[in-house]
């Protein structure tokens, strides 16, 4: 059978199967799927574990020794066979065919690899894995359920958050799970009562750097041109995150910064954050910082250079 990280959960739960294939580039995904898979076995008395790390070349009769010898320590082992590339070759291929379905109840297998490419998927080997148990996929979470998933994150952590923090956290892990479950796991840790504001998450980033970007909100909502200019060089300098820097300015607007910004165009303001956020995704030319400088110029009523003509790159 095939299944994804969800409905591995709910299938370990009706039974434990002979083997398993986990897939993915995902790390933080792919390691939880083998977690599950391990806990469960444990729970059935595999108490003992091989790792095996395989790739073309590999010795596959130590694997096939290893699965034909008992063991002295425990009745129901489980051995995890690691094969990065996805490609045991023809004679691994040949080996895992045979040892899937030569394994015993006391016997379970675990397979991990990369992401698999369209011929590996059609391998007689992972038509056997298919056949005697299961094959988990593992893929990147896109862009449009990465904050339901943070969501969910919160959840599982025992943790509630504003849709304002979800986005916050989206938008500066840029969809790396292993660095949004740490930022998760680091505020509970800070907040003692469990909910996460846009507030919690931008003190939670900045806390390091010497020019904060609350100083950078602040430095707008006053008006403060130089002030402004400086603190932004200073983050800059300090290497904090660009899409955490934007965030901030774009709330200091949204709020109403000053009298002065007033005089400004919001639309003109709003296409200055715009093109700044490309410019860091590298979607179109262009310094991001610069374009914030610009930005927190016209923020604060000071006048700044015309907008320049989109140069789209790639």
């Amino acid at each position: 059978m095939k299944l994804n990280p969800d409905s591995l959960a709910r299938q370990l739960a009706e039974r434990l199967l002979p083997v398993y294939l986990v897939s993915g580039d995902e790390p933080l995904l792919a390691g939880e799927a083998a977690d599950a898979v391990r806990e469960r076995a444990r729970a059935a008395g595999f108490t003992e574990r091989e790792v095996h790390f395989m790739d073309r070349g590999g010795d596959w009769d130590a694997v096939r020794s290893s699965l034909a010898t008992l063991s002295l320590f425990a009745a129901r082992r489980s051995i995890e066979v690691r094969l990065p590339s996805g490609k045991p070759g023809v004679t691994g291929a040949r080996a895992l065919v045979g040892i899937i379905e030569s394994l015993s109840e006391d016997t379970l297998l675990l397979i991990l690899t990369g992401r698999l490419d369209r011929d590996a998927q059609a391998s007689e080997w992972v038509r056997a894995v298919e056949s005697r148990g299961a094959w988990v996929s593992v893929w990147p979470i896109p862009g449009e359920r990465l904050v339901p998933w943070l969501e969910a994150r919160c959840r599982r952590l025992g943790l509630t958050a504003d849709a304002e923090a979800l986005a916050l956290l989206a938008e500066r892990t840029q969809g790396n799970l292993l660095a949004a479950r740490q930022e998760l796991e680091k505020l509970r840790l800070l907040l003692p009562e469990r909910h996460i504001s846009a507030q919690a998450v931008l003190a939670s980033a900045a806390d390091s750097a010497r020019f904060d970007v609350n100083e950078l909100g602040a430095a707008l909502a006053s008006a403060d041109a130089p002030r402004a200019v400086r603190v932004l060089g200073g983050l800059r300098a300090e290497g904090v995150e660009l899409p955490l820097v934007l965030w901030a300015v774009v709330r200091a607007l949204r709020e109403g910064a000053s009298g002065r910004a007033r005089a400004v165009p919001a639309a003109r303001l709003t296409e200055r954050a715009l093109r700044a956020d490309a410019m860091a995704k590298g979607r179109i030319a262009g310094d991001a910082w610069d374009e914030l400088a610009l930005l927190s110029l016209e923020a604060c009523g000071r006048p700044a250079l015309p907008l320049a003509a989109t140069l789209v790159t790639g």
